[in-house]
C-alpha cells in the first residue's frame, strides 16, 4: 500500500490560519443580534485587510473567498441568498482593493482601503438585491442608512486593522520569505 503525502507550503499554512481566524470572526458575528437586517460589522474584513497590507492581494483574496465559502457551509447558508450576497460583496471589495493597492500608500492606508472596500461591498450587494431579490425601486431608499453603516464599519474595521498592523510584526514562517513592508 502506497501512502501519498502532500506537503503544505508555509504560505498555504499561513493562509489556512488566517482564513480560520476570519471564519471564526464570521461565525461569532452571526451570533450577534443586529439592529437592522443586513447590516453587519464585517469583522472578518479586519483579517482580510491585514493580509492585504502584509502579504498582498492574492493572499487577501484567498482568505476572503475561503471565509465566504467555509462560513456559509458552517452556518448552513451555502447557495442561499445570504451566500450570494456575501460572495457578491466580497468579490466587489476584492476588485476595488485590487485597484486601490496601486494608489499612493500615504493616502490609502488600512482605514481608507477599509472604507473603499465597505462601499464596494455595499454597492455589489445592492446591485444583486435590486436585480435578483427585490426588483423594486424601494431598495434605493435604504442607501442613506446603508451608506452610513458602511462608513462606520469601514472606519472601525480599518482602525482595528491599522492597530493590528502596528502592533503585530507578523514574522515570516520558517521557509517563507519575509512580507513586504
Amino acid at each position: 500500500m502506497t501512502v501519498l503525502r502532500i506537503e503544505a507550503a508555509p504560505e498555504d499554512l499561513r493562509i489556512a490560519r488566517l482564513s480560520a481566524a476570519a471564519i471564526a470572526l464570521s461565525l461569532a458575528e452571526a451570533a450577534i443580534p443586529l439592529p437592522l437586517p443586513g447590516v453587519k460589522p464585517g469583522l472578518a474584513n479586519i483579517i482580510v485587510l491585514v493580509v492585504l497590507v502584509r502579504w498582498g492581494w492574492r493572499d487577501a483574496a484567498w482568505v476572503s473567498l475561503l471565509r465566504v465559502f467555509a462560513g456559509s457551509l458552517l452556518l448552513g447558508q451555502f447557495l442561499a441568498p445570504g451566500f450570494f450576497l456575501s460572495l457578491t460583496g466580497a468579490l466587489a471589495s476584492l476588485v476595488t482593493l485590487a485597484a486601490a493597492v496601486h494608489l499612493p500608500a500615504r493616502f490609502f492606508g488600512p482605514v481608507t482601503l477599509s472604507i473603499l472596500a465597505a462601499f464596494a461591498h455595499l454597492g455589489g450587494q445592492l446591485v444583486l438585491v435590486r436585480l435578483w431579490l427585490v426588483p423594486h425601486e424601494g431598495v434605493l431608499y435604504l442607501i442613506p442608512v446603508l451608506t452610513l453603516a458602511a462608513t462606520v464599519t469601514g472606519l472601525v474595521n480599518g482602525l482595528a486593522a491599522a492597530w493590528l498592523l502596528q502592533r503585530q510584526p507578523y514574522p515570516a514562517a520558517p521557509g517563507e520569505h519575509s512580507p513586504a513592508p
